[in-house]
């Protein structure tokens, strides 16, 4: 198959990593040592000394490839390239000056590239409602991810977090070991419309977390809800104009071991304070659509959701291999949200080879479902301007559910370093009948500085 428009700099980072992977296994010394945490390795002892004395430097890059194999609303093919640089630091606070049980975090981050699923998988009238490159989005800026300071009181029984931070970082939160965006990452804040912004949007914020017993903990939050900071150029916005609300997450997780394997179960509701249109009903009740009056204003917007990850098996007695299941859902106002539930459920291998006892195999399936309102209102939109043929470009797209599927394979290259390729399959992309069910393949680069 004949790939238009690679990007070159995808080509220049894996033949580096490659070129870094062969140095590793040529010489013993941290630094590109497979046994090494990171790829700097230790800077001849002074990492760990920098860690022991309360300072722990965070340096990491994630790189997404995603081409269009077959299908989706234009089959010529391509393929795109999107990454994300980190740099922070993890600050003890209790070795470094003194105070008890205090820790603090600064992080920045670096967004760039294209994503596929943008004019190859979905109709760009319409687009798609997950996307094959988790890490595109969020503008090509520098943005202040987290600048936070945490305090714990009473035993360590009280939590207390506040700072500038996401909610996906307490609340709903879920690894992100997959490429495709519905099996990544807190799920609410991909389908709570315009309100609850994950990684690497920031927001004021306050988190208290009180730990019930070992297993179990109930937290609160409270996240400044201001658009304006997922403009470009507001990367290092701390000022509070722009402000529409405040998002309330609340959230119960319960931690158990269930045949001595660990699981996490979490259960929690949010709510935003802030106005939020209609998505059908104009101030008067009847379809905006067909009378063309402003939408219905509502005085707030709110939902649920539920996480649960749990290891099924070890492999030959060791835990750090097996089965694990993941299964999220979640749920939001049909008033006033595009997307009234989700379900995903992905299973995780660790460790399926003797040979290869830190790589992963995973395996998901996930549902997102429009709200039916959305497809009412774009169906009397078309009729009120005498439209209903899809490739005429006045046609709003009708939506109604997309599916998306990844089966993937993680080869643990090194300590610092893992690639991570898969294909996906998305099925009516953006939720649109008439787009073909899309293939992609793509290609996950993680790996720590």
């Amino acid at each position: 198959m004949k790939m238009k428009h690679v990007n070159a700099r995808l080509i220049c980072q894996v033949s580096a990593a490659a070129a870094l992977v062969l140095a590793g296994n040529a010489m013993a010394a941290d630094a590109f040592s497979s046994d090494s945490k990171w790829m700097t390795g230790d800077w001849g002892g002074e990492r760990t000394k920098l860690i022991e004395q309360g300072i722990d430097i965070k340096a990491d890059y994630v790189g997404e490839v995603g081409g269009n194999l077959n299908g989706g609303y234009n089959d010529d093919k391509t393929a795109r390239y999107a990454d994300q640089f980190g740099l922070g630091v993890a600050l003890d606070l209790q070795k470094l000056w003194g105070w008890d049980n205090t820790q603090a975090k600064i992080q920045l981050t670096n967004r760039n590239g294209y994503n596929i699923s943008n004019d190859r998988v979905g109709d760009p009238r319409a687009g798609t409602l997950s996307s094959s490159q988790e890490v595109y989005g969020r503008g090509h800026m520098v943005r202040l991810t987290q600048l936070w300071i945490q305090h714990q009181f009473f035993d360590n029984k009280l939590d207390v977090k506040a700072g500038y931070f996401g909610e996906g970082e307490d609340f709903n939160t879920f690894p992100c070991d997959f490429q495709n965006l519905a099996f990544c990452g807190s799920q609410v804040g991909n389908w709570a419309t315009n309100i609850w912004y994950n990684w690497p949007v920031s927001q004021a914020a306050i988190r208290v977390k009180y730990n019930i017993n070992d297993e179990l903990y109930a937290q609160i939050g409270a996240y400044n809800q201001n658009p304006s900071q997922l403009e470009h150029g507001n990367g290092f916005k701390l000022s509070g104009s722009g402000t529409k609300g405040t998002v309330l997450p609340v959230e119960l997780v319960w931690s158990p071991k269930v045949n001595s394997l660990p699981g996490e179960y979490r259960v929690g509701y949010y709510k935003s304070t802030a106005d939020a249109d209609d998505v059908r009903e104009d101030i008067n009740g009847f379809d905006a659509a067909t009378t063309g009056d402003a939408y219905k204003t509502h005085s707030s917007k709110s939902g649920y959701w539920f996480v649960a990850q749990q290891q099924l098996t070890s492999h030959n007695g060791d835990a750090t291999r097996g089965l694990n299941i993941a299964a999220n859902a979640t749920f939001h106002d049909k008033d006033t949200n595009f997307i009234d539930n989700y379900q995903s459920v992905m299973f995780v291998y660790k460790g399926p080879f003797d040979a290869r006892p830190k790589d992963d195999v995973g395996i998901g399936a996930a549902r997102i479902h429009v709200n039916k309102d959305v497809k009412r209102n774009a169906e009397l939109l078309n009729a009120s301007n005498g439209v209903s043929d899809y490739d005429n470009a006045a046609f709003s797209p009708i939506r109604e559910t997309e599916y998306n599927y990844e089966i993937n394979y993680g080869f643990h290259v090194t300590n610092w370093l893992t690639v991570r390729p898969n294909l996906q399959y998305i099925t009516h992309p953006g939720g649109v009948d008439e787009v073909d069910n899309a293939l992609v393949a793509g290609l996950k680069i993680q790996s720590v500085f």
